[in-house]
């Protein structure tokens, strides 16, 4: 019922039918009733035929019935509801952080060895008609691959990142920013341009170049929303010339960008949690809530009653070995 109550139908008055639904049910209620054998009554060929305990498959296959009478109702009602389908095309620029602290073992085998695979496994959740794009950052930001749909390019890309001194978070906006105008132009739609999101993995907080909150402000200005993802734990360190440091996972300016930019900022403190993180931002880039006519969804569901509720039946008359 509440499924129905955040449905709306093309054909509403057809709904008026699902009162034949209790009408039904009714009527077999009072029959059931009418005809229950009483005590001392002899038995009948009936009797012999449907066995007095295949009552309950009796039951179950008019419930069943009445289940695949209900739904299909809904169907020819005509129902639409809110469904997740896949865009047609967008851009996502991926924007990892390959400063020194990404070699820290508190995941394992360590913070960069396990973004590089969870990155690569974000690409291929994907649809195919995006455009990727990778970008690395440390003191400094580079495009390390432009817009493009070659999964494999990107893929290989990821696995050849390297490590480097400092964090520039901001630099790292700004250059994925940048990547953004090296989109290819849709030829059916060259006029139009695609939407487009930044993710961001960084486990530091910016120590050179330019802030990330103006950063990600620009990046609002553009529409360009910036999904954020904390990665590392409080406890992480690097080992320095023989001395142990400390490198922190620094949520608050993380989470800063996220909001200054439109977008979300998430957490993630190991290898799973970091898979989870993307698969979710994959579904809230890749694919967006469309109102579309639903009635395949309930005439499926009434197919599948019936098919149960003549199974019902069938064993209530059938001699099994």
């Amino acid at each position: 019922m509440l499924v129905m109550m955040l449905t709306e139908f093309m054909r509403p008055e057809r709904l008026w039918f699902l009162l034949l639904v209790p009408a039904i049910g009714l009527l077999y209620l009072l029959l059931n009733g009418r005809f229950r054998p009483t005590p001392g009554r002899r038995r009948t060929r009936l009797d012999l035929v449907i066995p007095k305990d295949a009552a309950w498959k009796r039951h179950g296959a008019v419930a069943l019935a009445l289940a695949s009478l209900a739904s299909l109702v809904v169907a020819w009602a005509m129902p639409k509801a809110y469904t997740h389908v896949p865009r047609d095309r967008a851009t996502v620029v991926i924007a990892v952080d390959v400063s020194r602290s990404m070699v820290a073992t508190d995941v394992k085998p360590n913070r960069l060895a396990a973004a590089q695979a969870a990155a690569q496994a974000f690409t291929r959740q994907l649809p195919e008609r995006f455009n990727v794009s990778l970008v690395s950052f440390a003191a400094t930001a580079q495009i390390v691959v432009p817009p493009t749909t070659d999964r494999g390019a990107v893929d290989r890309a990821i696995q050849n990142l390297e490590v480097a001194p400092s964090t520039a978070i901001g630099e790292g906006i700004y250059t994925s920013l940048d990547s953004l105008k090296l989109v290819p132009p849709d030829k059916d739609r060259p006029k139009e341009t695609a939407p487009a999101a930044i993710v961001l993995l960084s486990d530091g907080a910016t120590n050179i170049g330019r802030s990330s909150l103006v950063a990600a402000e620009q990046s609002k200005k553009q529409q360009v929303p910036v999904y954020s993802i904390a990665y590392g734990t409080a406890t992480g360190f690097v080992v320095e010339s023989g001395q142990r440091q400390p490198v922190p996972v620094n949520h608050a300016e993380l989470a800063a960008v996220a909001r200054n930019s439109g977008g979300k900022k998430f957490a993630a403190a190991s290898k799973d949690e970091l898979e989870a993180v993307y698969k979710t931002i994959a579904q809230s880039v890749g694919y967006e809530k469309v109102y579309t006519e639903v009635t395949d969804k309930y005439a499926g569901l009434a197919l599948l009653f019936a098919i149960l509720a003549s199974l019902g039946v069938i064993s209530l008359g059938a001699r099994w070995p």
